[in-house]
């Protein structure tokens, strides 16, 4: 048995935390863009605002309802905020839509985009996400549904950028 086969596949969490370092390594990449590197900014906004609209939608179709049962009672709560702090951070996306590179605006709404990001992301990451894994929700079986949905989503985004 190769080493590959011995180590544990990624399960739900797992998928959702490399999502996670990934929309982090894309704010850090902005950061260290320089200032009037209009295309870089613009390119790096696109991806993160793709990954992150990939991102909600599983937690909000896959993991949050099977959290939501798994968990019950007070512990809900987290889920509601959850789905709260996804609103704020959709609304920022749409913004994007009519703000370009260089536009006023546009970097000071990436920035509040990772601020609500990185809030988000340590809340989950440091209270959903281990109450999750203390639960008998099927974290592996719920990986493949992550993986198989995000997959279709990010086949949708390619084909509606082709067409254009």
């Amino acid at each position: 048995m190769s080493t590959a086969q011995t180590s544990r596949q990624p399960d739900a969490l797992d998928i959702l935390e490399a999502d996670h370092r990934a929309v982090e390594q894309l704010f850090d990449a902005f950061d260290r863009a320089p200032h009037d590197d209009l295309e870089r900014k613009a390119t790096l906004v696109q991806r993160a605002c793709e990954l992150l609209s990939i991102h909600s939608i599983v937690e909000e179709e896959l993991l949050y309802p099977a959290a939501r049962q798994a968990l019950g009672g007070a512990k809900v709560i987290d889920v509601d905020e959850a789905y709260v702090e996804h609103f704020l951070v959709k609304t920022l996306i749409e913004k994007f839509a009519n703000l370009k590179a260089g536009d006023a605006g546009f970097d000071a709404t990436f920035t509040v985009l990772k601020e609500n990001v990185t809030h988000h992301v340590e809340e989950e990451e440091s209270t959903l996400f281990p109450e999750v894994r203390k639960t008998g929700v099927d974290l592996m079986t719920l990986g493949r549904k992550i993986e198989a949905r995000k997959e279709a989503l990010q086949k949708r985004i390619t084909d509606v950028a082709m067409a254009h």
